[in-house]
């Protein structure tokens, strides 16, 4: 018997294929397992997977994977991760300079920028990188300057070997400031070495309090070590060099731009590198 049917009233229903919604932060969904109504307070990542927390309006939290299973205003949807947008290099570096587009490292020149110590020499590598490695100008660190006039000696500057040198402390009338002196008298540095200083103790108080989310920095006793001092008035472990080292990371990871540091020290490095770059 022919009851008229043919094979476009037997085929399968198309499936209808759901709009993608990227989760955001006060997104209203509706489980629709559950009946769970609410939004979006926050995404993460469980066991590698997005998951969402949503809540209702009296407060009550629940988390679900992203995914089928919710409608946003009644419409059948699917939740997919958030929307990502690629990120844009910033046109300038960490000191404020413009970004030169392509830059290869130049080959390293003679002269030298010397730094009191690690510490020192990692905080202008942060910040003035770039701009270093595009002048082709290598920081060292030199543990210390008592024996500055030694060590400018050895290094013998001249025209296209120059020095440009960055002292803690270097005030009127301290131990800092006789060193300097002196090391100026060394045959060769008049015109080919520069030395400069910032009026801290030590360079971690060159990092403005507010990049670390304090007032200031904490007052150290005379006589006490003043790292390990700064530390336990932190409230960080401190009883070691470990700890030290630990938590002059946590303030390194605080600077993100020259913005983060006292003016004190962003002219004297801008100074010696204008002085190591001058044409000869």
């Amino acid at each position: 018997m022919d009851y008229g049917w043919g094979a476009q009233d037997i085929a399968a229903p198309k499936r209808v294929a759901l709009r993608d919604v990227p989760v955001e932060k006060d997104l209203v969904l509706e489980d629709v397992q559950t009946g769970f109504v609410g939004a979006v307070v926050r995404v993460e990542k469980s066991g590698g997977l997005h998951v969402m927390v949503l809540e209702d309006r009296r407060g009550k939290q629940r988390t679900f994977r992203l995914g089928h299973g919710f409608l946003v205003e009644g419409e059948p949807v699917k939740v997919v991760a958030p929307v990502v947008a690629p990120a844009r290099e910033s046109t300038r570096t960490a000191s404020g300079s413009v970004r030169v587009a392509d830059a290869r490292a130049r080959t390293a020149r003679a002269s030298r920028i010397w730094v009191e110590g690690q510490h020192d020499a990692e905080l202008v590598e942060k910040v003035w990188g770039d701009d270093l490695r595009l002048e082709g100008i290598v920081v060292e660190p030199l543990h210390g300057v008592d024996d500055l006039d030694g060590a400018i000696r050895d290094f013998a500057p001249g025209p296209t070997r120059r020095l440009g040198i960055l002292v803690d402390h270097l005030l009127p009338g301290t131990k800092e400031s006789r060193i300097a002196q002196q090391a100026m008298t060394v045959p060769g540095a008049r015109g080919h070495v520069l030395i400069v200083g910032h009026p801290y103790v030590d360079v971690w108080q060159a990092v403005k309090p507010g990049a670390l989310g304090l007032d200031a920095w904490p007052v150290v006793p005379r006589g006490q070590d003043w790292k390990t001092g700064i530390l336990a008035g932190l409230g960080w472990p401190h009883r070691d060099q470990a700890a030290v080292a630990h938590g002059w990371k946590r303030i390194l990871s605080r600077v993100h731009t020259y913005a983060d540091l006292e003016p004190s020290l962003l002219g004297r490095v801008e100074e010696v590198i204008d002085f190591l770059t001058a044409p000869v």
